[in-house]
């Protein structure tokens, strides 16, 4: 009983030492990362409130997005390699970084509320365990099996990369939740084991995970839609410089409204609204206000770790992009502004990624 009683209490203290490294980045966000201060006042020219969003949104929507941008990161790995030459421990890192930075700038735009930010922490320290738990499993056993499959992939390998591949894309525009996992599982399965080793393995542990995925799925879906009824999927922007029939021209935009001073208009969110507002902005239109506000932010790609930066823009942080290569800068920049920079980020050597659509 003695030995019993000692297994047991390295096991609790094991998983509590556990919890501790999983909590302590939320401890540190939460304390050492917030700002004073509620931001410029701004009267919204947007008179629908249900197309108002708050403005520190902006800035934390972008962890969600990391994880996005992480999964891509993979599936670019895997291409041509295997699971455990990506940078699990960098994204992470990168992610409390991001997370850390945004918190600071998002208290100068309103704050972020605490179901936002408990949001961002939740999918933060699940986004840890997961890759850390990835991290782990690829390293050894993972790297193991590769190691006896040889250089040629097995075909639950070609598998995985196309469904990474796929998840990434899908993404960018739907919740991580509505996807198939089971489907994804019963195609992983139906791959013939032309090399058993390996492909019992990737059965086994890629079926778990995509299992176990899709349990979870499963709940969280049920409780978002309880909880909000759906995420709203259409945004409402001010657009200057531009004719009401130009902007009516252009794929998923509607004219709501026409001043002679600007227009009104209707798009859908997420990866979407990023293409409107670059297409906008190379027709050579501006933006005067997104969602009721007059900030926003946006990300740019480039191959060097630092980016010029154009007169009202900030630099709120840089991370690396893992699989890629190269590194994604975060910049705070004024709406009427948005346009202007997007138009000019070529010559800075960088490149549009995402505008964050609170």
């Amino acid at each position: 009983m003695g030995r019993i009683r000692r297994s047991l209490k390295r096991i609790v203290l094991a998983l509590l030492l556990v919890v501790v490294l999983l909590l302590a980045p939320v401890g540190y966000v939460e304390l050492f990362c917030s700002a004073d201060g509620n931001g410029e006042s701004y009267e919204p020219k947007i008179a629908d409130l249900e197309f108002r969003r708050a403005e520190a949104n902006s800035y934390m929507t972008y962890p969600e997005w990391h994880i996005v941008y992480a999964y891509q990161g993979l599936a670019e790995t895997l291409r041509t390699g295997d699971e455990h030459r990506f940078g699990y421990a960098s994204s992470i890192a990168g992610f409390w970084q991001a997370a850390c930075a945004l918190n600071r700038v998002a208290g100068s735009h309103g704050g972020g509320d605490f179901d936002t930010r408990a949001t961002m922490h939740t999918i933060g320290v699940s986004f840890t365990f997961e890759m850390a738990m990835k991290a782990l499993y690829e390293e050894m056993l993972g790297r193991l099996s590769a190691a006896l499959r040889g250089s040629e992939k097995s075909p639950q390998d070609v598998d995985a990369a196309e469904m990474a591949a796929d998840y990434g894309r899908f993404l960018e525009q739907t919740p991580w939740y509505k996807y198939d996992f089971d489907a994804a599982v019963a195609r992983l399965w139906a791959e013939p084991l032309t090399m058993p080793v390996r492909g019992w393995e990737r059965r086994l542990a890629l079926g778990g995970e995509w299992k176990a995925k899709a349990a979870y799925a499963r709940a969280i879906a049920t409780a978002v839609d309880a909880a909000t009824g759906g995420a709203q999927l259409r945004i409402r922007s001010i657009v200057t410089g531009m004719l009401p029939s130009e902007l009516a021209a252009m794929e998923d935009v509607e004219i709501i409204d026409v001043t002679p001073d600007h227009v009104e208009i209707e798009t859908p969110r997420y990866r979407a609204f990023t293409r409107i507002v670059a297409r906008i902005a190379e027709a050579g239109g501006n933006m005067e206000e997104i969602a009721g506000n007059d900030d926003i932010m946006l990300t740019a790609l480039s191959d060097r770790d630092a980016v010029a930066l154009a007169d009202g823009e900030r630099l709120i942080t840089t991370v690396g992009r893992d699989g890629f290569g190269g590194y994604r800068h975060l910049i705070d920049v004024k709406v009427v502004d948005l346009a202007d920079t997007i138009r000019t980020l070529a010559a800075r050597s960088a490149r549009l990624e995402h505008v964050y659509d609170y």
